[in-house]
């Protein structure tokens, strides 16, 4: 496997509640319905067709094929899926799933437990409703099923850039939602930093403008709250940054030495300038190796001198710009890959990295330990600005274990042994966007002291729970 697919950062999380650019007018806005007004029987699938401008596909028609990202959640399919092209279509959608089954929003289809396709409910699938349009002002309107690497090129063209992830087919949406951790995180923050406002299709099916001037707590909430709540998001504004100028590396270290080096890493992290970013991958084996990664928004020479602060490696350095970082990050064409995972975020350095690093040993070569480093601009910003919670953290890990479908029930035991071996050094706490249905207190896990906060935006926005799943912040 190519160790560049590691640095990514990705992730749709919950439901992946994200939806298009859609120039449609909004109607006027209409109250959320009362829970007497909800209705109940089986949805009327014909109607629907026949109200949107979008293609409606049912479970037994001809060409019905659902695929997600992650193989192992192949068999859980919906009923229906809705390819919309426009807000209208959403609130069509919304009014017949209303009450009668469970609706979901699919963008890049990236949801770790496969909450973006509902068994026996409605899929929103939005990839249609993907624009990208560079706005003056330095803003950009992006249609919530686009994909980052779509996004990454329209703007590289105008010489901008968003801070985000890497990996290509991740939907911009629930990246968006969840926080959304980037290469450029340390210097500009997280994606959700830099959104400017949000359309949103509600569970009473109006149509909704978030941002600090307009419904500034749902604004509040999609900036971390997870993907799957609230409501459905047809479209984003977003302020860009100029594309800069990086110089990315990686240092490899042999079996044996990943736990000083990790020791290392954590220490030379917390004190970088906020124009470095890195990552350590720590994978299973034996004896865990480890590799440690990342950028530099500046000069080789600058990069080298921060560089020579940690253990000797094999190095690789090279200045690039950033669209050729984005590529050289995502390591290619990325195609489906069948995993289970999970997340822990690390507040203070580990005291004792050995301990992180056995929790691999004698653990398959296809098992990794992401070691993501925050703090810089994401540390900037206070833990209750925004939905996203961990702003003081040292770093976020992914718990990742490829498997093929049929043994992701064993390979499942390992990740909870890893994840809760884990949480026993650094806190039960873990990353949305990395979301793990079998998560130990998942809601104070992922959102903390913001969770009470959460859970009243949900009831004004959401009082039916029309947008409820096993992990939403209504449950």
């Amino acid at each position: 496997m190519d160790r560049r697919r590691f640095l990514k950062v990705a992730g749709l999380a919950g439901a992946g509640a994200a939806l298009a650019a859609c120039t449609s007018p909004a109607p006027p806005p209409s109250p959320p319905p009362s829970s007497s007004s909800v209705p109940s029987g089986p949805p009327d699938w014909t109607g629907l067709r026949s109200k949107m401008s979008g293609q409606l596909v049912l479970s037994g028609d001809d060409g019905f094929a659902y695929q997600g990202f992650n193989p192992v959640w192949d068999g859980q399919k919906p009923a229906a899926v809705a390819k919309v092209t426009s807000a209208a279509d959403v609130q069509a959608c919304i009014e017949a799933a209303r009450g009668r089954v469970a609706i979901a929003a699919r963008s890049g289809g990236h949801s770790y437990a496969g909450y973006s396709s509902p068994a026996g409910g409605l899929q929103v699938d939005v990839r249609g409703l993907a624009e990208v349009e560079v706005l003056p002002g330095d803003q950009v309107r992006i249609g919530s099923g686009a994909a980052l690497g779509d996004v990454s090129q329209v703007l590289a063209a105008s010489g901008r850039c968003l801070p985000t992830g890497t990996c290509p087919s991740v939907g911009v949406a629930g990246l968006t939602l969840g926080g959304g951790i980037g290469v450029l995180s340390r210097k500009y923050g997280l994606t959700c930093d830099h959104l400017v406002s949000a359309t949103v299709v509600t569970a009473g099916g109006q149509v909704l403008t978030a941002s600090a001037e307009q419904e500034p707590d749902l604004f509040w909430a999609l900036r971390g709250g997870g993907g799957g709540n609230f409501g459905i998001v047809t479209e984003f504004v977003f302020d860009t940054v100029p594309a800069p100028e990086v110089t990315v590396f990686s240092l490899s270290y042999p079996a044996g030495a990943a736990a000083d080096a990790l020791g290392a890493w954590q220490r030379w992290i917390a004190a970088a300038p906020n124009e470095l970013w890195s990552n350590v991958v720590v994978r299973g084996g034996a004896q865990p190796s480890c590799k440690i990664g990342g950028c530099f928004v500046g000069s080789v020479g600058g990069l080298a001198a921060l560089l020579n602060q940690l253990p000797p490696g094999e190095r690789f350095i090279q200045p690039q710009t950033y669209a050729e970082a984005t590529r050289y990050f995502a390591g290619g064409p990325i195609a489906r890959e069948s995993a289970v995972a999970s997340s822990r975020v690390v507040g203070e350095p580990i005291g004792d990295p050995t301990k992180a690093v056995a929790l691999l040993a004698g653990q398959s070569d296809e098992t990794y330990l992401i070691f993501d480093g925050l703090g810089g601009a994401v540390a900037e910003v206070a833990p209750d600005a925004t939905a996203f919670p961990h702003r003081k953290a040292l770093a976020n890990v992914q718990i990742y274990l490829k498997t093929p479908p049929e043994n992701a029930g064993e390979a499942r035991k390992n990740l909870a042994t890893i994840r809760d071996g884990l949480g026993a050094l650094v806190g039960d706490t873990g990353y949305v966007n990395y979301i793990d249905p079998q998560m130990p207190r998942w809601a104070q896990a992922y959102y903390g002291d913001n969770l009470a906060r959460l859970k009243e935006v949900d009831g004004k926005y959401d009082p039916d729970h029309v947008f409820a799943f096993a992990q939403s912040v209504s449950r």
